[in-house]
């Protein structure tokens, strides 16, 4: 039995059950392949300052006891995004040869690398210093190469695939009766963080606009508030300019997720930046439509009309993809077809199968 262990800064705990499950899923999918795992990763989303010093002094702490107790017994080392847990087990190769594999999963290269020069050159020597690396998106992939001088031989092209034994079609009626929903109602659904780079504010004026011309339309947020003064924005922006048909529901556990799915007309995905969007193949595995922003690896994800892509950060674009899905029901048969093939594609077997490949190389 090969024992792993997994480092990562996103790991779900029963308070935050969606924070990072993705993770946790091929965790679990690996476990019953036979593999022996541990985990060091940092289970809460909360960013405030003194919640962001507490969790990673506490993360770091766990990681150093482990490298001391039990550093020498793994086999493999799998961090999931570079900076910083990549970083760190870069420790564990120096001390003990292991193998280190790091999976590249967006916000580590668009967002953490771009804090400051040091980040920056942490991130670099991590991709060029460990075995091999995983990018969850085509985009991921070409910056790597192009931006931090990383040999294309040493990157993977591959997702965290999505859990189709949860994921799948029920029927609409019974999933909004089971949630209270209106069942006449046209149902826009938003699954994500709650934070601006996500287009929640372009989200909300789009909306604003398809109420006036539908009064029965509605839009559900579901997330975590990990920006506190962004939520509090959005929170007054829906107040002061009267927005209804709005509701807000806290993050929750991907069963409750794909009763959502099942139950809206369509999925929105307004983000500025999306590593790979894996969302949007959740919703297509559940038979809804997607309307997505053209950026990073969603928009591999929605080509050849398995969902429509928008302009980022365009209200009107975003209105006229949201309302053509809405009103098109060939459109809307057409994407629910190529969604189905591309969820097949991506199905979370089928990835966890390619990992343990890349594992024995």
């Amino acid at each position: 039995m090969e024992k792993i262990l997994v480092i990562s800064t996103m790991y779900p705990s029963r308070r935050h059950p969606s924070f990072g499950i993705f993770i946790r899923n091929h965790v679990q999918a690996l476990e019953k392949r036979g593999y022996q795992i541990d985990v060091a990763a940092v289970r809460d989303p909360r960013m405030n300052h003194w919640m962001i010093v507490k969790k990673y002094v506490v993360w770091f702490a766990k990681l150093f006891f482990i490298f001391l107790t039990k550093g020498k017994t793994y086999d493999l080392i799998h961090a999931h995004y570079v900076f910083p847990s990549g970083w760190a087990a870069r420790l564990f190769k120096k001390v003990f040869r292991q193998r280190i594999i790091v999976t590249a999963h967006g916000g580590d290269l668009n967002k953490m690398a771009r804090k400051g020069a040091f980040f920056f050159k942490a991130t670099k020597k991590t991709l060029h210093e460990v075995d091999h690396i995983v990018a969850v998106g085509e985009k991921l992939r070409s910056d790597m190469i192009t931006n931090f001088n990383v040999p294309k031989e040493k990157i993977t092209l591959l997702n965290m695939g999505v859990d189709r034994t949860i994921f799948k079609p029920m029927d609409k009626r019974s999933a909004r009766q089971t949630l209270n929903v209106d069942l006449t109602a046209k149902v826009i659904l938003y699954v994500g963080n709650l934070l601006e780079a996500k287009g929640l504010i372009e989200l909300v004026a789009a909306f604003k606009d398809l109420k006036n011309i539908y009064p029965d339309i509605a839009l559900y947020l579901i997330g975590e508030a990990k920006e506190p003064h962004f939520a509090q924005r959005l929170m007054t922006m829906i107040h002061q300019e009267n927005v209804r048909g709005i509701q807000i529901h806290s993050s929750m556990n991907q069963q409750a997720i794909a009763l959502w799915m099942n139950a809206a007309d369509v999925l929105v995905i307004p983000s500025h930046t999306e590593g790979f969007g894996l969302v949007a193949l959740e919703a297509m595995a559940c038979h809804t439509p997607v309307v997505g922003t053209h950026v990073g690896g969603l928009r591999y994800l929605l080509q050849d009309g398995a969902g429509l892509a928008v302009k980022p950060k365009q209200k009107t674009s975003l209105r006229w993809g949201l309302e053509r899905v809405i009103n098109d029901k060939h459109l809307q048969k057409d994407m629910l077809q190529r969604g189905e093939k591309r969820a097949r594609e991506f199905d979370q077997e089928r990835i966890v199968d390619q990992l343990t490949k890349l594992y024995h190389e």
